[in-house]
């Protein structure tokens, strides 16, 4: 059934408070007995965010309310949705997700990702407060969950994650590499400084007459490498 706005009611979702504010007023329309029973209902929207309908996809009874997933994204399909939003009642006045809150979250998402349709969030309602999945990071959970997810798009997934951890694997080891020839390169450089600052220094004590066991005393160092560094026969 097709939810019609009012003219208090935003075109646009800009945010969860806008979508309560809209279903809230909903939800409040219905006479006393339909309160008392959860209903599902379907946002579509376009990327902009603006609304293309809002539509009660079932009525059930005081604590659940049965959902085939096709159903949910028919008039999505018609109407060129590109994102959705669920949003159902909870008569009993609790916010809590029960487990089947959860798991039909789950399939829509996977139903959704084969129609290319997001479904962006899932609002739990009462006529006074409301919780979203997003919001609390349930939705973030569920779109991680492979439950409803093929078989071989979960070997896809995997076969995809091995590949990306191959690949940064093997950069770790580039780096590894590149920096131990760095550092060696840097030890070479250190090592011919240090050498050509040794051979000037013997070299100029040398030229002014020091013999070379004192050479070898100033510079901490045995005669026999002083004469290696002068090139000076053994």
């Amino acid at each position: 059934m097709d939810i019609k706005l009012t003219k208090h009611d935003k075109r646009y979702i800009e945010s969860t408070d806008d979508v309560y504010s809209i279903m809230q007023r909903v939800l409040l329309r219905d006479n006393q007995i339909d309160q008392e029973k959860e209903h599902l209902w379907m946002i579509g929207m376009n990327q902009a965010g603006y609304i293309l309908y809002i539509e009660l996809i079932a009525l059930g009874s005081y604590k659940s309310v049965d959902v085939e997933p096709m159903n949910v994204f028919r008039v999505a399909v018609m109407k060129n949705a590109s994102r959705v939003i669920l949003v159902h009642n909870h008569p009993s006045g609790t916010l809590t997700p029960s487990e089947a809150d959860k798991d039909i979250t789950d399939r829509l998402i996977q139903v959704g990702r084969i129609l290319n349709i997001d479904l962006i969030d899932h609002l739990i309602i009462t006529p006074k407060s409301y919780i979203s999945f997003r919001s609390t990071k349930l939705m973030d959970e569920l779109e991680q969950s492979l439950k409803y997810v093929p078989t071989y798009q979960v070997v896809e997934r995997i076969r995809k994650e091995e590949k990306l951890i191959a690949k940064e694997k093997l950069a770790v080891e580039k780096d590894k590499t590149k920096t131990a020839q760095q550092k060696a390169k840097a030890e070479k450089e250190q090592k011919e400084a240090a050498l050509a600052q040794a051979k000037a220094l013997a070299n100029a004590l040398f030229n002014k007459g020091v013999d070379i066991e004192t050479i070898a005393k100033l510079m901490e160092v045995t005669p026999k490498k002083v004469k290696r560094i002068l090139g000076k026969p053994k």
